[in-house]
């Protein structure tokens, strides 16, 4: 069995973490073996190789990668036909980098917080949406001013971000659809009708 045989991605299709690495992934035209996952009723397999339980998780030959912003940079690293990720300077890449943790940790844990705000009485769920805002009032601002979020073309950050900010629109698009964000509504329909995109939403 070669090195690319052994390529196997466990993953969930709707999940924005696997969603980004995908994308990642058949962009730079890696060949892996998906392996779609039941979060309710994960495979033996996949625990074995990572005891987080939780998707995406590359596993090349005997490397194990389990956070999909690795498997991005990890993906690029071999191939990055578009300039993704080396298109940035220094201190784009440190931009980027930022914004990504953002979306990742202060955003995502107040979008957990609004998709399920029937799990979460402490507040209502209009609290829970204005915390949201306040990270995406700031892509928005960066967006009036270029088309993407670091560079005027797409680069990692857009692709690591705009998947949870689908995930935002989704729970009230109506509310979304109306709000003062323009320039971010813009930008995420856009990436929305990417191939790659449709490609890995693809049943």
């Amino acid at each position: 069995m070669t090195n690319e045989q052994a390529r196997i991605l466990y993953t969930f299709r709707r999940c924005p973490y696997a969603i980004r690495a995908r994308m990642a992934i058949f962009t730079a035209g890696i060949d892996v073996e998906l392996r779609e996952v039941a979060l309710k009723n994960k495979p033996q397999d996949m625990l074995d190789v990572s005891s987080k339980g939780t998707v995406p998780v590359l596993c090349d030959g005997t490397t194990v990668i389990d956070e999909s912003l690795d498997i991005m940079l990890w993906a690029l690293a071999i191939n990055d036909p578009d300039h993704w990720y080396f298109r940035y300077s220094e201190a784009e890449k440190a931009t980027a980098m930022q914004l990504i943790d953002e979306s990742d940790n202060d955003f995502k844990r107040w979008l957990d917080k609004y998709k399920y705000a029937d799990l979460n009485p402490e507040h209502a769920p209009e609290y829970y949406r204005h915390m949201c805002t306040n990270f995406l009032a700031k892509l928005d601002s960066r967006l009036q001013k270029q088309p993407h979020l670091v560079t005027p073309a797409i680069t990692l950050a857009d692709i690591a971000i705009f998947p949870f900010v689908r995930q935002f629109a989704m729970v009230d698009r109506a509310w979304f659809d109306q709000c003062d964000c323009k320039a971010l509504r813009i930008w995420l329909y856009a990436l929305l009708e990417l191939p790659v995109f449709k490609r890995v939403m693809a049943k």
